[in-house]
């Protein structure tokens, strides 16, 4: 690593010089992030893993950034325009962006009337004017030093000069930065109507206003920038031109000169209107549009995160409905460790309503597997569905909970090759029953199985960079997974795939195995598994567990490369008398570290815990709400579904999940939902605000 990237990294990050070489090393050795916050904490500071992701993107960008300098010096000095000037402003620019615009100037391409007035040899007419010695008598009798057959006139001489002039104003960085940061902090956005605008479609209460570009909420730009995409909405960039003329007046032409500056000005308004401002308002829109793409993913990101760590539901066999009316209710039961085992079609919905034979299918089916809890989708027919279970439950004095489960993306993983593969025999609705009931068990489990994007959580996902998304939900499900661990015995290989070191291939080799062997009984086994090199190995074994394995380390986040330090610790030690004082001298005796000592002791006392469970628990149902029942002021429960810039969707039980506005969120000033709620967290008591039954919408509120 060069001292030039060592000090880009140190400047970005505040981290010590160690701490960067030891993460770097790491990376360049194959390590993944989930294994180096875990298992190389020493090395790093303890940095968390959302820590080394944004250390892995500066360093991707410092790489990025010092290329492109070394390239721009290399094609500089080749064409004889690298200087010590030049090079001590492409030594301070710290973004791409300060890069590109000190190479501009000396790049081939200018505009049009640039070039034709160089080809035409008024470059040194040119620097005569901008010098500001000549009065406007002597420039047009210097004007006539350059009249050829393409430059027949002093006018068309002084004309080319200014096109000159005008394009060096454009291309000079500093203005350049100023401008930009003049639009960034004091530039407006003007919404009007577009060729294909709607007067009462959903943009109506965008037009004829003017928005400053600093204070454009992000869902807000992106909804603006859908309507432009769309020709609904027209916009326009505005900046207070006559402050920039007046600086440019100030600053940029001398108060000693009163020769030629009406030229020289003339120029760089020409270079300003003609020139910059267009090209910085269109970077201004991009900006803004990144800004709001970036800000999306991020909370995207919150909202995956916290779905899938939604606590699971552990120990229990599960009833999946999946509602529907005419097609009849699908019915899939699963065990505790999520096994299909039987399933059915029962019809308590309109049109047929047969109560009676939907009850015994039911009652057959919680009798012959010991059915313990069920799990209803929300979609169509679920009320109807609640209803039913509700009734069934009390008439038959049945030990048993049911919970509402949103069923969004469940048709998706039921129509997916992952479902194809892992019940090839199965009709796609009964995967989809089998999709809602996993939900219930483990929302982790169940949800990697589906694209995320599919998931109704976040905003505007169609509208952001798809790329940066993907990786951002990639990277966001490969964290958690690792921070909870996954049991090497009951996962599926899609869930296996996110595991540290382990690719989808190897996951399918391991499922594999596993169906050859039984089941797993130590996480060496693993070195037998087909592609399974110590390599992978290394950086997996530590996030899988063997509930009943050979050794209860196996059901640990120990690695076992720390098993003979944790097995002479047990063997020296009392495990739960050991105090926090204690742990350095421990440490010191055993050889080991004090941060991985303090993790292998909490491992020990809690072997197979599930970080998940200080988490949103299942809320189950205890009633199931019909919009024309609801008033305004009345009080119900729910659970949050999804969260975005301006609110929050709230399940009550309804088809469509009711709006809670981020003004109705708390009594004190919140600048987003995200500061107060969660997904799936439960709400025992939000207020109805307003009921609209011709669009089916609910507005809540949770102020006192």
């Amino acid at each position: 690593m060069t001292n030039d990237l060592l000090n880009l990294l140190q400047e970005k990050t505040q981290l010590p010089s160690k701490v960067i070489e030891n993460i770097i090393n790491l990376l360049n050795e194959g390590c993944t992030i989930p294994f180096i916050a875990r298992y190389r904490k020493d090395l790093t500071n303890n940095a968390s893993d959302e820590a080394l992701r944004a250390f892995e993107e500066v360093y991707s960008y410092s790489q990025k950034l010092l290329s492109r300098k070394e390239e721009i010096i290399s094609i500089l000095k080749e064409k004889n325009f690298l200087n010590d000037k030049v090079l001590s402003q492409l030594s301070e620019a710290t973004t791409l962006q300060a890069v590109e615009d000190i190479y501009t100037p000396f790049k081939d391409k200018k505009s049009s009337r640039t070039s034709k007035a160089i080809e035409n040899g008024l470059e040194p007419f040119a620097n005569i004017i901008q010098s500001l010695k000549y009065t406007k008598e002597e420039v047009s009798q210097k004007a006539k030093q350059f009249l050829n057959k393409e430059v027949t006139s002093c006018e068309d001489a002084i004309t080319g000069a200014k096109d000159i002039i005008a394009q060096r104003y454009a291309d000079d960085f500093k203005s350049k930065e100023i401008i930009r940061k003049l639009i960034s902090n004091w530039g407006t956005i003007e919404i009007k109507e577009g060729k294909e605008f709607q007067k009462d479609g959903l943009y109506s209460s965008f037009i004829e206003k003017e928005e400053k570009i600093k204070y454009i909420k992000s869902h807000r730009t992106l909804a603006i920038l859908r309507a432009v995409n769309e020709k609904q909405l027209a916009i326009k960039v505005n900046i207070d031109e006559k402050h920039i003329l007046d600086n440019i007046k100030k600053y940029k032409i001398p108060s000693w000169a009163n020769t030629s500056k009406d030229i020289v000005f003339d120029a760089y308004k020409d270079g300003l209107k003609r020139l910059l401002l267009p090209s910085l308002k269109r970077e201004a829109l991009t900006t803004l549009k990144e800004k709001a793409s970036s800000e999306a993913i991020e909370l995207f990101g919150k909202n995956l995160k916290e779905l899938l760590q939604t606590a699971p539901l552990v120990n229990q066999v599960i009833l999946g409905v999946d509602p529907g009316y005419k097609t009849g209710c699908k019915l899939a039961v699963i065990d505790e460790d999520g096994l299909y085992l039987d399933s059915n079609v029962i019809y308590p919905t309109k049109p047929k309503e047969d109560f009676v034979n939907s009850s015994k299918v039911v009652c057959s089916l919680i009798e012959k597997y010991n059915i313990t809890a069920i799990a209803i989708g929300n979609g169509t027919a679920s009320r109807e569905t609640g209803d039913f279970i509700a009734t069934l439950i009390k008439e038959k004095n049945l030990d048993i909970n049911y919970a509402i489960v949103s069923e969004i993306g469940a048709s998706v993983y039921s129509a997916s090759k992952i479902a194809q593969k892992e019940y090839p025999n199965l009709d796609v609705t009964i995967r989809g029953a089998i999709s809602i009931a996993a939900r219930l068990r483990d929302p982790m489990a169940a949800l990697v199985k589906i694209d995320p994007k599919s998931l109704g959580i976040g905003q505007y996902q169609h509208d952001v960079n798809q790329k940066e998304l993907a990786q951002k939900l990639e990277n966001t499900t490969i964290d958690l997974v690792n921070k909870v661990g996954v049991d090497l015995n009951s996962a599926s290989y899609k869930l296996l795939s996110f595991v540290s070191g382990i690719t989808e291939k190897l996951a399918q080799n391991i499922v594999e195995h596993r169906e050859k062997i039984g089941k797993f009984t130590s996480k060496k086994e693993l070195l037998k598994v087909k592609g399974i090199g110590a390599k992978a190995y290394e950086q997996a074994v530590g996030f899988l567990r063997i509930k009943d394995g050979k050794s209860i380390l196996d059901n640990t986040a120990i690695h076992p490369e720390d098993y003979e330090v944790t097995k002479t610790l047990q063997k020296n030690y009392k495990i739960e008398d050991i105090k926090d004082s204690q742990i350095q001298t421990i440490a010191t005796e055993l050889g080991s570290s004090l941060l991985k000592l303090k993790d292998i002791i909490e491992e020990l006392k809690k072997p197979g815990f599930d970080i998940r469970e200080n988490f949103n628990q299942v809320r189950f149902a205890s009633d199931v709400t019909s919009i024309e029942d609801l008033k305004e002021g009345f009080v119900l429960s729910g659970i949050v579904r999804n969260i975005t810039d301006f609110g929050a969707f709230v399940d009550v039980g309804l088809k469509n999940d009711a709006l809670l506005h981020i003004s109705q969120i708390s009594n004190k000033r919140i600048s987003h939902p995200s500061e107060v709620l969660s997904i799936n967290q439960n709400l025992e008591k939000v207020k109805v605000l307003s009921v609209d039954l011709e669009k089916q919408r609910v507005s809540l509120s949770l102020k006192n």
